[in-house]
Formats: C-alpha cells, structure tokens, sequence
C-alpha cells in the first residue's frame, strides 16, 4: 500500500513539474534572413562557390578534351607517346580532383570561409537564444526551421522577433 502511495506522489509530482515548463521555438531560417550581415556573408559564398565551380568544371573539360583527343591520335602514336599523353591526363584529372578538393573538401576552401563569415553571426544568434531562454525561463526552445518534426506550433509562442529585436534587428 505504501509502494503504491509513493508510485502515486511521483506520478503526481512528476505530472506537475512537466506542466510547470515553458516553451518556445524560433525559425532560425527567418531570423537569418532578417539580418542583412548575414544575407550579404551567404551572397558572397555563394558567388565563390559560382566561381571555384566554373574552375573546376573547366578543369575538367580540359580533360575530357586531352582524352578525346588521345583517342583520336592513339593509332597514330608511338608507345612512349602513348603513355606521356596518358600520364598527362592522369596528371591533369588528379590536379582538378585535388583543386576540388581544396574548394569544396570537408576543410576546404569554401568551409573555411562559411566559418569565417557565417559563424560569427550564429554564435550570436544562439547567444541571444540561450539570454531570452534564460530570462523567460523556458525549458526548451525548438528551432522549426531545423527540420524538428513539430507538425504544429502556436505563433504566440513564437520567439524570433524577440531574438532579432534582442540582436538589434527590427522586422
């Protein structure tokens, strides 16, 4: 009978410090949207990735045009000839893989520049995040731009124009 007095206490006590927990979310896409440093840090790496693509992909159609004319001239060539030209585009495919490498790799060209830009940006969105979390003691804040699985949110509980404002921002 005890057992089940204290079972019982637990599920009531349980019970009430669930429902005494706030809520919120954001849509961290509209607050990065509503700030122009932000905006103008993604139009910039948007115009080198344009640009270190075109590189690359002329690197490579300058390979594809070494072997289709390798193989036009293959007949006509000596075996030594043969494999210089061969060892030439193995060379230049192996250069544009490694230039592809350097723009687009996990620590490329193009990471290191997203977290010179961009990072600065977030870590002061998460840090006016986490001050708002804070003084309005919320348990929880969930991000619906983040792919959450939140099929429904109520706007009043919609924090972003709070975030922003607290950023500086006015929407």
């Amino acid at each position: 009978m005890k057992k089940m007095f204290f079972l019982l206490g637990l599920l009531l006590l349980t019970s009430a410090l669930a429902t005494a927990q706030k809520y919120a979310f954001v849509d961290s896409e509209y607050i990065r949207k509503n700030i122009p440093a932000f905006t103008t840090a993604q139009e910039q790496l948007d115009k080198l990735s344009k640009q270190w693509e075109k590189e690359v992909s002329d690197g490579y159609a300058v390979v594809e045009q070494m072997y289709k004319s390798y193989q036009n001239e293959a007949v006509l060539l000596s075996q030594d000839m043969k494999t210089k030209r061969e060892e030439a585009i193995i060379a230049k495919e192996k250069s544009m893989k490694d230039l592809q490498n350097k723009y687009f790799g996990m620590e490329g060209d193009l990471f290191k520049k997203r977290e010179e830009l961009v990072k600065p940006i977030q870590d002061e969105i998460l840090k006016a995040i986490k001050e708002i979390a804070v003084d309005g003691s919320y348990a929880v804040i969930f991000d619906t731009a983040a792919g959450g699985n939140i099929l429904f949110a109520n706007p009043k509980f919609d924090i972003s124009d709070q975030i922003l404002e607290k950023l500086g921002y006015k929407n």
